[in-house]
Order: structure tokens, then C-alpha cells, then sequence
């Protein structure tokens, strides 16, 4: 007989007292005992509780069954007899007690009424006899519906991955037809291995590969065996598919990213779930088998976009239906809709033609964004359909980082910043546009610089006022003007613009800074920040933010993505209606008799600025790599595209070469 725990001493005891109920012990104590350790889930001590002629096979279930079930907050509760119907313990063989189980899993709540026997035994302790009691078990204090037999079954539900749409319901990340590629081996010809052989040349693979799919379990002559997914079929995949009998391929449900490229960097992609990104995001919910979201919105957006899967749990039986215990219903995922545009979003993408840059489009008046561009870019769909090494070390390699997602980072803006500039003067009064400074030369430096002097791209005929200044980019005029508005009005202008302050954007867009340490103590860097050099950084976005306060009555509109968001003004009154209208005449001047004369669409009526950032590592550096910028706005008004391309060194006409690319984008869209 298998040792019962703790009965030692009391037996011990036992045998010095008189046969009254209060000498025995009593069977809601050893029922006590056994519930406690049902609730610890220790089934060890269980079943060295219950009667010797259970079945030990069927009571082992339990753990197995509790784990896959996740049974968490198990509680057991159960009644005692009336006290007051005194029972004399000697003469009954058991004692039955209602008992209710309850427990969290998870297909949800599960929770069951039964009853539970506590069986005398007899038992013998130094040569006396006494008596003890034991759990009268069977498999339906596990469940009710296990007590005549039967079978746990679980059953998941995948629920169906939420879609991203743009502002008029094309696709952006949607499930669709794709591909599965593979073998039929019964449409084989004579020469089966010959065949593999041009399959795996076709697939770009290895026969052994191949063969390690065919000799699967399951895999018969009559079957068909999937080798790769894909999202589309090209040309020469289609004339291999033709020539090869036993090549062929079946359709299926899969992610698609219809812009491809274009639209990388802002969607991401989905991918398998992988060890080390199921330690990130510590959630058990997720499987080895799972499609999780990686980079962009599909990562950004998983929990909505992922929905919540269903489950059932039920006792199977022979002959007889199902009997559900507990179901949690598959709620599929959300689908998004942006603001963004993807016809305009892909003219912007296909404007770069493999150039290095961003660009951004952003409506002023209600701060949707209607496109946010990465150049280079990269296909998404190897990395759900399969991601070759070689491909994978040719993005890795490529020295325009195709991976890196340039719409998310913050770049020195150059003289596309003067504008601003040309706003906080205004603003507080320190500018006056009427004004002409008298500049002479190329160059320009305040007493006490040493060997620093700021240099302008022409010499000016006379005085220079504010409008001569922005449409001739003269970066003399504005450092004298911050100089002579000083560190604190500077910042606190900028301030009003929302920079240096956190950025409100639903993606995660690196906020703009004035500079290292938020300050412009030092002179030179005061003056340079004032024409967009210095240590200033801004993301595209945020620039063409700032400038919505020129078209917008002079408040700053927060930029949203999410159609469901809220159009709403970021800042207020940062410029006056009348200071607004001074500077947006001097940046139309800049596209038909400055700078930006590339942009001047006929017909469009462009306004805008040009800019030229030298990336150079101190101040005396030369011949360093030159970012260009435009920003422009149709006269209409209806939307400002920021535009940076990277090394405009190697490019004839300098920014004029992005200007000629918005240009050709309103072109494309109006």
C-alpha cells in the first residue's frame, strides 16, 4: 500500500485514544489535504491520496492536460456536512461532499460542479488497526466529461492579419493571391532527376535541398510539395514553370506589398517570429510558427494589426459529438487607413531614380501626410517568401544603405531653414524687411573669429534686404540678423516653431534639435544655425512641418498619418498673416528669379527654397559631402513637399537638381 503522507504520527495518536469519531480522522481533513495540493497543482501528493485500484495511466493526465490548457487561478471548492447530523464515522464506507472547480485557460474560464468520494480504508500502525480515507477518483474529477472516456482536443484559430490602405483604399499591405512553387512528381517526365536538377538552377537552391522537402513523412507521388512561396511570377520563372513537367505551382492567401520598394521603409514587413524576437517582446500568446511585424507600421502597429486568435477546448469522444468546455472567439486584425497618398507617395519614390534621399508631403492646412519616402529602398517580400544570403549581403554592402530609413532621421536642412529664420525676426521685431544691410564681398566675419568667416554664393548689387536674401540664398544677411537678434530670441522663436521640443507624430520620427546641448552660446554657432548649418538637425517631415505656418494663417498643423486621427494645430501664431505673405513672396521669387528657377512649372506657380548642406566635421573643412533640399508648395497651396538628396557635390546645378525633381513630382500629381 503506497505511504500516505503525514499519517504516521497521527496513527500514533490514534491508538492512545477511544474509538469516537473525534479519535478517527475525519474525511474533510484528508479532503482538505487533497485539495490544497490540487490547487498547487502537486500531483505527486495527489495521487499518493486516492484509492489503490485507480488508474495511475489516466491520473497522469493531469499534468499534460493542465499545461496544455494553461490553467492558471485554480481554485476547489467544496461543502461540508451539517454538523448537527453527528454520523458515525465507523460505520459508513464513504463520505461524498459537493465540490465546484474553477479555472482561468486559454480558450477563457472553465468551471464545473461534480462531487467528490472520500473512501474509508483500514490501516494498520505498529499492529493496530484503524481507519483512514482516500479519494475515490475516476477521470471526471478532471473534467465531468472524461468520466467515461474521451479526449482533450484544442483547436486554434488564426485570425486574419489586419490590412493597410492609403487615403483612397489602395493597398498598401494587403492579403492576397501569392504563389507556392514546387514539385508534382506524378506529372514527372522520364528523367525525374534531371528535372530536379533545372528546378534547383530555377529556384536558385541545391538538389539536396530539394530532396530533403520530397522525403518528408507525408510526402507521396500524388501530392504536391510546396519549395518556396512567392509574391508574383516573372517571366522567366513562368517559361521554367512551362518547360519543366514536374514544376509547376498553386495558389494560396499571403501579405503582399503592392509599391514594393516605394513604400518599404513607412510598412515594413511581416517575417517569421525569430528566438530572439520572441525574448523582445515577451508575450506568450505568440508561437514558434507565428508572422510577427518587422520595421515600419507592420511592427508599429502588430497588436492591432495582429488581432487575437481563438481557441476551443472540447472532449472528443467515440460516436458522439464534441463537447466544448471553454472558446474564445478569433477576433481578426484591424484594418488601418492612412493619409497617405500611394500614387503620390510612389511619383515621389520613383523621382530619386536610385539617388540617395527623403522626402516628405504633408498637407498645410489639415497636417495629413500624404507621403513619406526612403531612397534607396528594398523589396519587403523576401523577407516573408524567403531572403537569400546573396541578396541579404548586397543591401548590406551597397554604400547608399538601402536599408537605412532616411525619413525617420534628422539632417542639417541648409538654407531651406531661412525662411523660419526670416519668421522669428519678423516676429520679434528685429528684422525689418525693408532694410538693406550693406554686404560686401563673398565673405563675412565678426571681429574676434580668427580664420572663420561665413561665406554667400553671389555678391549682391547694393544694400541686401530681406526678400534679396532669400531669393539669392544669402547666408551673410541672416547671420548678421541673428547676431543681431541674439541667443535667447533666436531659441525662444524656435521654441515657438515647436523645435527642439519632441516631435508629435504617430510614427516614430527622430525629433528636431537647435543643437549638441539646446544652446547657440557660442557666436559662430549662433550665426551659422541662422542659414541651417551648425549643429540644427531636422527630419524632412518636421521642415515641412514648420512651414505649414506660412500657409496656415500662421499656426504650425500637427502632422497626423492615421485617418482616424484628429487634424489639430501644433503651434499657434507663430507668424503674423502679414509677415507670412512678405515671406511667401520672396520664396516664389526664388523659383522664378532664384535659386530654385528649376521647380518653375508653368502653370503651378511654385514657390519655394532651396538648400545646400555641407556635411563637413569642422569648421575649416573643405571639399566635404553636400546634401540638397528643396521646399515647395504649389500655388494653390494644397500641399508642401520637402525633397533632400544626398551628395549634390556630384550633381550639376546643386539644389537646383531637387528643385527640378518637385518640380517634375507637381508636374506628375496636378
Amino acid at each position: 500500500m503506497r505511504k500516505l503522507y503525514g499519517y504516521a504520527l497521527l496513527f500514533a495518536l490514534l491508538l492512545l485514544a477511544a474509538c469516537s469519531n473525534d479519535d478517527f480522522t475525519k474525511p474533510e481533513e484528508r479532503l482538505e489535504e487533497y485539495t490544497n495540493y490540487w490547487q498547487s497543482e502537486e500531483f505527486d501528493n495527489m495521487y499518493e491520496m486516492i484509492q489503490e485500484d485507480a488508474d495511475k495511466e489516466e491520473f497522469d493526465r493531469y499534468p499534460k492536460i493542465y499545461e496544455d490548457l494553461g490553467v492558471s487561478n485554480l481554485t476547489i471548492d467544496y461543502e461540508l456536512p451539517n454538523e448537527e447530523e453527528e454520523v458515525d464515522l465507523k460505520e459508513v464506507e464513504s463520505v461524498s461532499y459537493p465540490l465546484t472547480v474553477s479555472m482561468d485557460t486559454i480558450a477563457g474560464p472553465i468551471s464545473f460542479d461534480t462531487t467528490i468520494d472520500m473512501l474509508q480504508i483500514e490501516t494498520t500502525i505498529d499492529d493496530e488497526e484503524t481507519i483512514d480515507w482516500v479519494v475515490d477518483w475516476n477521470p471526471g474529477l478532471i473534467f465531468p466529461e472524461l468520466e467515461d472516456g474521451g479526449t482533450i482536443g484544442i483547436d486554434r484559430l488564426e485570425p486574419v492579419r489586419g490590412q493597410i490602405f492609403d487615403r483612397n483604399d489602395q493597398g498598401l499591405a494587403i492579403n492576397d493571391t501569392v504563389y507556392e512553387i514546387g514539385i508534382a512528381q506524378e506529372w514527372a517526365g522520364d528523367d525525374f532527376e534531371q528535372e530536379k536538377e533545372d528546378i534547383a538552377d530555377a529556384l536558385d537552391t541545391s538538389v539536396e535541398a530539394i530532396d530533403n522537402k520530397l522525403s518528408a513523412g507525408w510526402v507521396t507521388e500524388d501530392v504536391f510539395v510546396p519549395l518556396r512561396t512567392v509574391a508574383t511570377i516573372d517571366d522567366d520563372l513562368q517559361e521554367e514553370l512551362e518547360a519543366i513537367p514536374s514544376f509547376t505551382k498553386q495558389e494560396t492567401v499571403g501579405r503582399l506589398y503592392p509599391l514594393g520598394e516605394a513604400a518599404a521603409h513607412l510598412i515594413g514587413y511581416v517575417a517569421p517570429i525569430t528566438a530572439e524576437k520572441m525574448e523582445e517582446i515577451d508575450d506568450d500568446t505568440y508561437s514558434d510558427n507565428d508572422l510577427i511585424g518587422y520595421r515600419g507600421l507592420e511592427e508599429l502597429l502588430e497588436p492591432e494589426l495582429r488581432g487575437q486568435g481563438g481557441v476551443v477546448i472540447y472532449v472528443n469522444k467515440d460516436d458522439d459529438e464534441s463537447v466544448v468546455l471553454a472558446e474564445q472567439e478569433v477576433k481578426d486584425g484591424k484594418d488601418i487607413h492612412l493619409t497617405i497618398d500611394a500614387d503620390v507617395h510612389e511619383e515621389l519614390f520613383h523621382s530619386f531614380d536610385g539617388d540617395a534621399g527623403t522626402a516628405t508631403a504633408i498637407d498645410p492646412k489639415t497636417g495629413e501626410t500624404i507621403a513619406l519616402v526612403s531612397s534607396p529602398s528594398f523589396d519587403p517580400h523576401p523577407f516573408l517568401y524567403g531572403l537569400s544570403t546573396d541578396q541579404w549581403d548586397e543591401w548590406q554592402e551597397d554604400p547608399n544603405q538601402p536599408l537605412l530609413n532616411r525619413f525617420a532621421s534628422t539632417y542639417a536642412p541648409g538654407s531651406s531653414f531661412k525662411p523660419i529664420t526670416s519668421a522669428i525676426g519678423l516676429a520679434n521685431d528685429t528684422i525689418d524687411p525693408n532694410e538693406g544691410l550693406t554686404i560686401n564681398g563673398l565673405t563675412w566675419q565678426k571681429d574676434g573669429w580668427g580664420d572663420y568667416s561665413v561665406r554667400r554664393v553671389s555678391e549682391s548689387n547694393g544694400p541686401v534686404d530681406l526678400k534679396d536674401a532669400l531669393v539669392r540664398s544669402d547666408n551673410i544677411y541672416f547671420a548678421m540678423q541673428a547676431l543681431n537678434m541674439g541667443e535667447d530670441a533666436f531659441i525662444t522663436g524656435l521654441n515657438h516653431f515647436g523645435i527642439g521640443e519632441d516631435f508629435p507624430f504617430t510614427y516614430p520620427i527622430q525629433s528636431g534639435s537647435i543643437s549638441s546641448d539646446g544652446s547657440l552660446s557660442s557666436e559662430v554657432l549662433l550665426a551659422d544655425t541662422s542659414y541651417g548649418q551648425g549643429q540644427i538637425e531636422l527630419s524632412a517631415l518636421q521642415l515641412a512641418t514648420s512651414y505649414t505656418a506660412l500657409l496656415n494663417d500662421g499656426d504650425v498643423a500637427k502632422p497626423i498619418l492615421l485617418s482616424d486621427e484628429e487634424s489639430e494645430t501644433w503651434k499657434e501664431d507663430v507668424v503674423s498673416t502679414d509677415d507670412a505673405a512678405i515671406i511667401l513672396d520672396a520664396l516664389r521669387g526664388v523659383v522664378t528669379d532664384g535659386t530654385g528657377k528649376p521647380a518653375n512649372v508653368s502653370g503651378l506657380n511654385i514657390s519655394g527654397k532651396t538648400g545646400t548642406a555641407e556635411l563637413k566635421q569642422s569648421l575649416d573643412e573643405e571639399g566635404a559631402a553636400e546634401n540638397g533640399w528643396f521646399v515647395g508648395f504649389p500655388g494653390d497651396n494644397s500641399m508642401i513637399i520637402t525633397m533632400m538628396v544626398e551628395h549634390i557635390e556630384d550633381q550639376d546645378g546643386g539644389s537646383g537638381y531637387v528643385a527640378e525633381k518637385v518640380g517634375n513630382v507637381f508636374s506628375e500629381i496636378k
